[in-house]
């Protein structure tokens, strides 16, 4: 029988972050930190929104494009928060989370063999999204003493003729980087001189822990040129509505919700009547997580100190990514043996690129109680591997 499959399908690797939680899922005691979801339960007011929706029949598709409400929302909440004014009508599309959004616009604007860059470590679709597009990915290898920020020389380094796109994930999954405005400012500097695309990923905006998130969009120039991803999922603990979205020009979201309209629809109809309550009374209990991430994420900065373990300091998002360099162990084989020895479930820092070895993601999306069980598990670990090395 003839080979049923697609061979550069075939080819991507699949996700480094799952194989872990197989096994964790299975094993007695074990603590997991490596799943990026919010150990908060969605709001009420906003879970009562989406049952409302369900008792009013409310079940039908909503079209293409999404909930006119929802998208105007959308345009309200980018107004008041980066300053950036879109058009409800042609300039927004309601996606399947924001991995959707990443996945389309990457569709809707590649040609076959056109370069997307993709600073790593970050997060996992991406390269392969750029693949199945047609695409070809040019990985930016950022590093540990730039904070894991873009600088506008490595960008400028990494452009080619056939350079179509640049991704911009920040706040960053996996390092909790952020880029703020005089980085983005030289960055887009660079992409205005050399006429190429953003997409940029801002699914973590909300969990910004160094003043305002600052959108690229909002500089000069760069709105027209840009794809601002975003979604439900970090900010209002939404991950199982499923539900992002995406702003641009409108010549490129009409080509997005073509190929949206062909493949998926349209959204959730439930998920987005709970997301326009959500972005309408949601910010008081977006302010209430960030400031308990924020409260996490000093806990372990903390700790860290405090077994000498290095690690810069994160200001987004909810994750830290210590090196591990001076025990000498792979961060695959440091996950592992962390896992076995003493049941605790990181991501290596492999999973987001090969820059990331040397490096731990550790989510902070979970309760200060399991967060200090499992700093005593690594602190445990750790003098034991230094003992090993004497």
């Amino acid at each position: 029988m003839r080979n049923p499959l697609a061979d550069y399908v075939v080819e991507i690797k699949p996700s480094g972050i799952r194989k872990f939680f197989d096994i964790v899922s299975e094993m007695k005691d074990a603590i997991s930190l490596g799943v990026g979801e919010p150990d908060f339960d969605t709001p009420w007011h906003i879970r009562d929104e989406g049952i409302y929706s369900l008792e009013k029949g409310r079940t039908f598709y909503t079209s293409n494009s999404g909930l006119k409400e929802l998208r105007m929302e959308i345009c309200n909440y980018m107004k008041r928060r980066i300053g950036v004014s879109y058009h409800f009508n042609d300039e927004v599309i309601i996606t399947v989370g924001g991995s959707e959004g990443i996945d389309i616009a990457l569709r809707a604007m590649l040609n076959p063999g056109e370069e997307v860059l993709i600073p790593q470590p970050s997060y996992v679709s991406y390269e392969p999204c750029t693949i199945l597009a047609g695409g070809k990915p040019v990985i930016i290898n950022l590093k540990a003493e730039n904070e894991f920020r873009l600088t506008a020389q490595e960008l400028r380094d990494a452009i080619t003729d056939k350079t179509k796109i640049l991704i911009l994930p920040y706040p960053n999954n996996p390092t909790g980087a952020i880029m703020e405005k005089v980085d983005l400012e030289a960055i887009a500097e660079v992409i205005r001189e050399k006429d190429i695309f953003v997409i940029s990923d801002e699914i973590y905006s909300e969990l910004s822990y160094k003043g305002d998130h600052v959108s690229i969009v909002s500089l000069p120039g760069m709105q027209e040129r840009t794809i601002l991803i975003n979604g439900f999922s970090k900010a209002y603990a939404m991950t199982g509505w499923r539900l992002g979205y995406a702003c641009g020009p409108k010549e490129i979201i009409a080509q997005m919700t073509k190929i949206h309209q062909f493949a998926i629809m349209c959204a959730p109809t439930t998920s987005q009547y709970a997301a326009v309550e959500a972005l309408r009374n949601g910010d008081a209990d977006v302010e209430m997580m960030r400031d308990a991430y924020n409260q996490r994420r000093r806990f372990l900065m903390n700790a860290f100190q405090e077994m000498g373990l290095e690690c810069f300091e994160p200001f987004g998002a909810f994750y830290v990514f210590p090196c591990i360099k001076e025990f000498g162990l792979t961060s695959d084989e440091f996950a592992t043996r962390f896992l076995n020895e003493e049941k605790v479930a990181v991501v290596p820092g492999t999973a987001f690129g090969d820059c990331g070895e040397g490096f731990l993601r550790i989510s902070y999306a979970y309760s200060i109680e399991n967060l200090k069980v499992a700093l005593e598990r690594l602190n445990r670990f750790i003098e034991r591997l230094r003992e090993e090395k004497r």
